[in-house]
């Protein structure tokens, strides 16, 4: 079986350092920063969405998120690794996927060279293949990462024999354009109510519960 994992949000807590890289970014090119607690409510969509949502709104276009970006990518680059964690139980649940041997995929809007080195990081030596934004590759909830990771593994991509498993109505979209099963986490970024409307094939509240799903 091949189990696609997203990133933030539902492998990891990546908040404080998204935030202290888009505040630090803002700051820099003179607009106002967020506290950290309203970064859930803007991140989902890859970076140049977060800069977008993050600016004021009479400043939103490509020109003034590039400039942003500039700023962002290389502290984020330093400082991804500061306060980002994995939730309770994630480390526990991914060693004995591996375990049992089942292929496992990171499938992230977050751009390729960062997703790479956290979770090389927090995931040394577990994952099969680890893909994030790219260029000239849609991001999700277009479908075609899951794609690229099924032609990666030549692994078929079947509801028989892969899982998604997310934390976001992105990720719910994504799941569903990919015609897999949806597994939503409830400790991500997404309330439960908001992943509800999605419709989700599974809902879990802890990682451990997973594992039940493919007994």
């Amino acid at each position: 079986m091949l189990i696609i994992f997203d990133l933030d949000g539902t492998l990891i807590n990546t908040i404080d350092d998204l935030g202290q890289a888009c505040n630090h970014a803002l700051a820099q090119c003179g607009y106002p920063t967020h506290p950290i607690e309203d970064y859930p409510h803007l991140v989902g969509n890859g970076i140049n969405k977060l800069i977008e949502r993050a600016m004021p709104e009479s400043e939103r276009n490509e020109t003034n998120v590039l400039r942003v970006r500039e700023y962002f990518v290389p502290f984020y680059d330093e400082h991804n690794c500061d306060l980002t964690r994995p939730y309770d139980g994630i480390t526990e649940l991914l060693r004995t996927l591996k375990t049992r041997g089942y292929q496992l995929a990171v499938a992230s809007n977050k751009y390729q060279a960062a997703t790479e080195k956290i979770v090389a990081h927090l995931f040394p030596d577990i994952f099969d293949v680890v893909l994030g934004e790219r260029d000239k590759v849609a991001r999700k909830p277009n479908p075609q990462i899951v794609y690229d990771i099924s032609f990666h593994l030549q692994h078929e991509l079947s509801k028989d024999t892969c899982l998604y498993v997310g934390d976001s109505l992105v990720d719910a979209a994504t799941a569903k354009a990919a015609q897999l099963p949806f597994v939503a986490c409830t400790w991500g970024f997404c309330t439960s109510e908001q992943l509800q409307t999605a419709n989700p094939d599974y809902m879990v509240e802890h990682p451990s519960e997973i594992t039940k799903l493919i007994q």
